[in-house]
């Protein structure tokens, strides 16, 4: 049986049985998606847009639903989301486990008026007709994203009224527990004319530790149990930021590492708005991230910023599209990438400028640093330009550390490998410090120090 077989054979017992299932126009959704899914397969290097990212080997891959109502919630799942939230105990917190809600780990705090932090099965049983205009349409969508719409069972929601602001920040936290299985959250955010908020999706293995952010070594590491299965993770974030609206968007993704991690990030903004994409990557076998905004108003501001290390035979991609499609829009973007071994880096970045999106101010930029001579990295900044009376830049750069500097260290009484670790966390300094919130910065770079041999020398920078 194909793997194409397998899905469909997975779907026709599921789809009766996921939230929203009664739901005619979900279920009409879900339909054309697996179909959608049928129709392209997973995507091979063929595909230009997957050029070097082919996931035809999960063909071969079978993974199981998720033992959603047999799983209990054990230390190590509990542990893992008590460190996360030693981080940051002011904020709302909403987590999910295998791709579904845990109301027993999860806490949302007082909103203001007009603001709704929930579980999309929850809303699907009580308000769903918002949500099939915001759900998306299949045959737009790529053969992972489709495969996430067919399946999608849970997720968050954020919606905020115009005008309104939340202070604190909304954590979104996604665990992927049983080895074997694949989870496919969908998640929403939408921002009314004016309003504010930050949210962070966490994507932890378990036994991640707070101050460190290593995967600890431990029988109850997520796959472990069942001897070290992969897990798939399969999440769309949608995102409308209306007009004056300033949404921040960060994720770090720290999973198990036979894990494979595919995600879409996909926002329209209207005019004036803001929106920063912060994509921290440090975890699973291979991670691919699909981050697109459009601009649908005038003067709109972006920020797409990504750090990434990836060593062993590790993979990571960065896939994004930034679409100036009217005036005088603002965009700037800078992914680091720090690579060991065999790992490979790849970053592949579009900015399309419209015709008549005069005025645009667009910067892009990639750099990769290669610790090892077996590391690989692939860059394709891309800027593709239809108006008059822009100002754009692009560029790439991919280098070792500096063996002159290495030196000069080293004679002012710093040993080789500390010389060459501080040199090594001042290449994603540059990343870290575009973070505003100070408990993920903080997470972030600890996560970068542990990967580092050494890593205990390194604390005195936290």
């Amino acid at each position: 049986m194909s793997s194409i077989d397998r899905w469909l054979g997975a779907f026709r017992e599921q789809a009766p049985r996921l939230p929203g299932a009664g739901l005619p126009w979900l279920a009409e959704r879900r339909r054309e998606a697996i179909e959608r899914f049928a129709e392209l397969g997973w995507p091979s290097s063929k595909l230009e847009d997957w050029r070097h990212t082919s996931l035809l080997f999960l063909g071969d891959a079978d993974f199981a639903p998720p033992a959603w109502g047999q799983r209990s919630v054990d230390d190590a799942i509990r542990a893992t989301v008590a460190g996360l939230r030693a981080d940051d105990e002011n904020g709302h917190w909403l987590v999910f486990v295998d791709g579904r809600f845990e109301p027993s780990l999860s806490r949302v705090g007082a909103l203001p008026a007009g603001a709704e932090v929930a579980a999309l099965s929850e809303l699907l049983d009580r308000a769903p007709d918002w949500l099939e205009a915001s759900f998306g349409d299949a045959a737009a969508e790529q053969a992972p994203q489709a495969l996430n719409a067919a399946f999608a069972a849970d997720g968050a929601v954020v919606r905020l009224a115009p005008g309104v602001a939340v202070d604190e920040s909304i954590n979104l936290v996604f665990i992927a527990a049983s080895g074997g299985a694949a989870s496919h959250p969908r998640n929403f955010v939408v921002a009314g004319a004016g309003a504010q908020a930050t949210i962070v999706e966490h994507y932890p293995g378990i036994g991640a530790q707070p101050d460190t952010g290593t995967q600890a070594a431990s029988a109850t590491a997520a796959g472990a149990a069942d001897g070290g299965a992969a897990t798939l993770t399969n999440v769309v974030t949608r995102i409308e930021v209306h007009a004056d609206a300033r949404i921040t968007h960060l994720k770090l993704q720290q999973e198990h590492p036979e894990a494979i991690h595919l995600a879409a990030i996909d926002a329209v903004q209207g005019r004036g708005s803001s929106f920063a994409s912060h994509s921290m990557s440090f975890g699973a076998r291979l991670a691919r991230n699909d981050i697109t905004t459009r601009f649908d108003g005038e003067a709109c501001e972006t920020l797409f910023n990504g750090l990434y290390h990836v060593d062993g035979k590790r993979h990571v991609d960065h896939h994004t599209r930034i679409d100036h499609a009217q005036p005088r829009g603002t965009s700037r973007e800078y992914y680091r990438g720090i690579l060991d071994d065999a790992a490979r880096g790849v970053f592949t970045g579009r900015i399309l400028v419209g015709p008549g999106a005069i005025r645009t101010d667009a910067v892009q930029r990639t750099d990769s640093l290669l610790l090892s001579p077996r590391a690989e990295t692939d860059a394709r900044p891309e800027l593709e330009i239809y108006a008059d009376d822009v100002k754009c830049a692009h560029g790439a750069t991919v280098g070792q550390l500096d063996e002159a500097t290495l030196f000069y260290l080293r004679t002012r009484g710093i040993g080789e490998t500390e010389a060459r670790n501080l040199l090594t966390y001042a290449f994603a300094v540059e990343a870290l410090l575009r973070i505003e919130l100070l408990p993920l910065r903080r997470r972030a770079g600890a996560a970068i120090r542990a990967r580092l041999p050494g890593a205990e020398s390194m604390e005195a920078l936290r």
